[in-house]
């Protein structure tokens, strides 16, 4: 107990003198990005050392990821704290400010499309990297952290397995906004963006029959998203503390031995991922954009998104990343990152499944190869995605279920139904 003790306030301690590192970074004005990466670098080595030294299952370990968690998971739940009023007074306020009024059909279509074409490509890259590697889910093991996991996840998957096409795109829309301003359904996030363009609408007609009452209402918008976005920023300066935490408690907590026994997959899935995020490098330069420019100018995001795995925790980092790094307009800013929170996501909603659905299909008597069954599965997927990326955790679902078959059996189904 008194060694227990002991270890734990000398790991507390030497947190506490990294925190004080970062903050000395930030007095001695160190850029952003080179304060971001300092706390990915020190948290992994920090991470690792207790990993090395205690263990990853040990109870020293566990309570000092305890308390690391109040920096980690204190800095996401600040962030999701911040996403629905910055979603909702943003849309409303590029309808007040006119940015994006006269052509926001078309840019609702371009988001939405270029979503669904991206997690095409990412389906087909999984099923690719599935086929290369060989990978077959008979070999699939998955521990008693993984298995508490799946229970969790199992209620949440059916719910969304269990709706149509059809109900699912029914599902998008607020039936009520203020439960939805709450985050209570997986679809809340475009619920608030319908909403807040309703009232965008509304304010438009407003303002063209009542110009003087128009006035006072967007004056107050102007108001509230000034204060809202000084509040994102103040929340974003804790970037390093957050990643420095979450880094160091998922190296340390992170069984090497079971990775290494899923090795195969964790290449196959890194591949995969690797060559859809060169794909988006393609995809920007060919918009003339640099791709190392914009590599280094969203790398603090990218960092975040990569150690936090949180897409909602994410999405302020990324409207700010889009605002003030590349110039583009908060509305439309926030239209593309909130749709792209819940609809389309490549990793989760299209290159996870399309792998899992591969893995699966000898064993229910199907040809991983055959064309007909790929075009079909990459479509499944798109449409899928509506439902799958509202999802939290679905990755982990995808990565870790044992019983694979009966996911695959739903897919099936899927493909039945679109037939």
């Amino acid at each position: 107990m008194i060694w227990t003790f002991i270890s734990l306030s000398l790991i507390l301690f030497v947190f506490a003198l990294l925190i004080g590192f970062l903050i000395f970074l930030r007095r001695r004005h160190v850029s952003f990005s080179l304060r971001v990466f300092s706390a990915l670098g020190l948290g992994i080595l920090f991470g690792i050392a207790l990993n090395l030294i205690y263990g990853s299952k040990s109870s020293v370990t566990a309570q000092s990821v305890d308390w690391f968690n109040i920096a980690g998971n204190g800095y996401v739940t600040l962030l999701q704290m911040v996403v629905m009023p910055l979603v909702f007074i943003s849309i409303v306020g590029a309808f007040t400010k006119l940015k994006i009024t006269k052509n926001i059909g078309k840019i609702s279509a371009l988001v939405i499309g270029t979503l669904l074409g991206t997690v095409s490509i990412a389906a087909f890259i999984g099923i690719i990297s599935a086929l290369v590697f060989g990978l077959d889910g008979l070999r699939l093991t998955s521990g008693a952290a993984e298995a508490a996991r799946n229970a969790a996840l199992q209620s949440s998957v059916q719910n969304v397995q269990n709706l149509s096409f059809p109900q699912q795109i029914v599902s998008l829309l607020p039936a009520n906004p203020f439960a939805d301003l709450t985050g209570a359904r997986p679809t809340s996030t475009i619920a608030v963006v319908i909403f807040a363009a309703f009232i965008g609408i509304a304010y438009l007609g407003v303002k063209r029959k009542q110009p003087d009452k128009s006035v006072l209402f967007a004056n107050l918008v102007d108001t509230l998203y000034a204060v809202i976005i000084r509040m994102v920023r103040l929340v974003l300066r804790l970037t390093p503390y957050g990643i420095l935490a979450l880094i160091a408690r998922f190296t340390a907590t992170s069984d090497y031995s079971a990775i290494y026994k899923l090795g195969q997959f964790v290449v196959a899935s890194y591949a995969a991922l690797i060559t859809m995020f060169v794909i988006h490098l393609i995809i920007i330069s060919l918009l003339k954009l640099n791709p190392a420019t914009y590599v280094r100018k969203a790398l603090p995001t990218l960092t975040f998104a990569f150690t936090s795995r949180s897409s909602a925790g994410t999405l302020p980092l990324n409207v700010e990343t889009q605002t003030r790094q590349f110039g583009i307009s908060d509305g439309v800013a926030n239209f593309a990152g909130s749709f792209g929170l819940t609809i389309g996501q490549n990793g989760c909603a299209g290159i996870y499944p399309a792998m899992l659905a591969i893995m699966a299909a000898p064993s229910a008597g199907v040809n991983p190869s055959s064309p007909s069954f790929i075009l079909m599965l990459i479509l499944v997927v798109a449409i899928s995605s509506f439902g799958v990326a509202g999802v939290g955790g679905g990755c982990y679902f995808c990565i870790t279920d044992r019983s694979i078959h009966s996911q695959f059996s739903s897919s099936h189904c899927r493909i039945a139904h679109l037939r």
